[in-house]
This record gives structure tokens, C-alpha cells and sequence, in this order.
């Protein structure tokens, strides 16, 4: 199951699929068309029943009835020979649904799995070899010039994933949130904060709570999430920890809960009770 950094990579490409073109371009070093139409594509490439054979994002850059070069994005937390060996297909299968050159961009949140699809694979069709363009960690860029972070927010939010310990990094984030409209720096800040480790989640939170008035609309959405959803996932732990089991109700009864208080009281319960029904009571 995609997990939720997952799921928030693949968004900021559906969000804006021009940032893939940037990323190839501009970090990687490859010379992909610019200044033409960039387009979200379906990625439904099943020619029979299957649920495996999906790509995360596919984009079209040209005209939609002659497209100059297709992108596929694939996100990948875990390096294994099935899904090393997808990537071939899923060009092959663009390219011939195209018939113009195709490129795989795979985003690599760390870099022992980068260097799993780093380098050429090769297919039992002769002759097709494969290699993907593979963006590991080392390759994005330490953003602290909150300027240049409003500038290339999308890139920013890779920056806190990969930096996000420093506190400059994830500071120069927050500060420069407020360079764009609301709806904007809600996005961005959704995206960093599903993608970030819980350590850095934690710092994204004491500093919204220093930076931004905690009476503004940004504060109380954002920092109140991040505090509930911390201490919904500690209660959820504690229970896991001590062998109890609350039903689907009862979990999403807590991971619902907004009220700090109230998974305060619940924790207390936790620690003495011997059924999840006790927490309730």
C-alpha cells in the first residue's frame, strides 16, 4: 500500500507536471523540450486484466497530436528486482503508445535505493537495454534563501525531505510560505509535512507555532493537524505496545479526534486499561 510520502511525491507532480520537466532538465542535466504545452497524462497502460502495470504519473510535453516527449514518474521508497524490471516495460509501453522518445524520472528518498535503479537494465527483448533518469537525495539542492524558495516551492519541499534536520532548511521553508497565497502554502506545507520523518515533522511544527501568528487561519489548520495527528499515532503506538487492539471504529474515532485534551485522557487511560474499550468508557 503507497504509503503517505509516497502518495504526497506523486501529487506534486499531478499538481504541477512541469516541475518533472525542471527536475530532468535542470538537476539532472538532460535536455528535454522547454516552452511547450506540458500535459497530465492517464496512466492506465493495461492491455489486459492487471492491476500491477501502472505507473504513479505520466506527462506529455507538445501538442496532443504530436507529442514530442513523454515522462513517466515513478516514486520509489524500496528497491526490488520486480519493480526494477517494471521500469523497462512501462517505457516501452509510452513509446509505443507515443511513438516519440520517452523518458522514466524515478524519485529516490534515499540513497541506497537510488543506487538499486541506478544503471542500465536489461530486458529479454535483444537489443533494449533501459536505463532511468534516478534523482537520489545528493542531487537536490540545500534551499535556505527563503527568495528562492518561493520561487521553486515544488523543489523546496524536496529540500526539506532530504534536509529537513537542519533547522535552517525547514525554517527558510516556513519563512517563505508567506510569499504565497494561502491556498499555495497550505499545499506546499501538506506536501512537506507528509513527506518529512517524524523528527523533522515536529520542528515543521514548533516553528509554524514561532512563525506564524497562532491566530492566523495558516496556524491553527496546520500546527493543530500536526499536534492531533502526533498524538493520535503516540496513542495509537501505546495501545499497539501494550497488545490492545481497538476495532476500525475505535481507531478512526482517535485518528479523527482534534480535541488535544481529549487524546491526552485517552493516553492516561491507555496506560492502565486492559481492553481499548477501557479508553471509552
Amino acid at each position: 500500500m503507497p504509503s503517505s510520502r509516497h502518495d504526497a511525491l506523486n501529487q506534486l507532480f499531478r499538481d504541477r507536471p512541469e516541475f518533472a520537466v525542471e527536475l530532468l532538465n535542470d538537476v539532472l542535466g538532460l535536455a528535454l523540450p522547454t516552452g511547450t504545452q506540458v500535459k497530465l497524462e492517464a496512466n492506465d497502460f493495461n492491455d489486459r486484466p492487471s492491476n500491477g502495470f501502472r505507473p504513479d504519473t505520466v506527462i506529455t510535453l507538445g501538442a496532443p497530436h504530436a507529442p514530442a516527449h513523454g515522462i513517466i514518474v515513478e516514486i520509489q521508497q524500496d528497491r526490488t528486482e520486480s519493480k526494477r524490471r517494471q521500469l523497462p516495460r512501462y517505457a516501452a509501453a509510452l513509446w509505443l503508445m507515443l511513438r516519440c522518445p520517452v523518458t522514466v524520472l524515478v524519485i529516490c528518498p534515499d540513497a541506497r535505493t537510488a543506487a538499486g535503479f541506478t544503471g542500465p537494465i536489461t530486458t529479454e527483448l535483444p537489443g533494449y537495454t533501459f536505463q532511468a533518469a534516478v534523482l537520489s537525495p545528493d542531487q537536490i539542492p540545500v534551499m535556505t534563501d527563503p527568495k528562492e524558495i518561493a520561487t521553486h516551492p515544488d523543489l523546496a519541499v524536496l529540500s526539506v525531505m532530504a534536509y529537513g534536520k537542519d533547522p535552517a532548511v525547514t525554517r527558510a521553508f516556513i519563512t517563505s510560505l508567506g510569499a504565497l497565497n494561502r491556498d499555495n502554502a497550505a499545499q506546499y506545507y501538506e506536501h512537506a509535512y507528509s513527506m518529512a520523518s517524524f523528527a523533522v515533522q515536529k520542528l515543521m511544527e514548533e516553528i509554524v507555532s514561532t512563525t506564524w501568528p497562532v491566530h492566523s487561519p495558516f496556524a491553527r489548520e496546520h500546527f493543530g493537524r500536526g499536534v492531533t495527528k502526533g498524538e493520535s499515532e503516540m496513542l495509537l503506538f501505546v495501545l499497539s505496545k501494550r497488545g490492545l487492539k481497538p476495532s476500525e471504529a475505535q481507531r478512526a474515532q482517535i485518528t479523527s479526534c482534534t480535541d488535544v485534551d481529549q487524546l491526552h485522557r485517552w493516553a492516561e487511560r491507555a496506560l492502565h486499561a486492559t481492553t481499548a474499550d477501557d479508553l471509552f468508557a
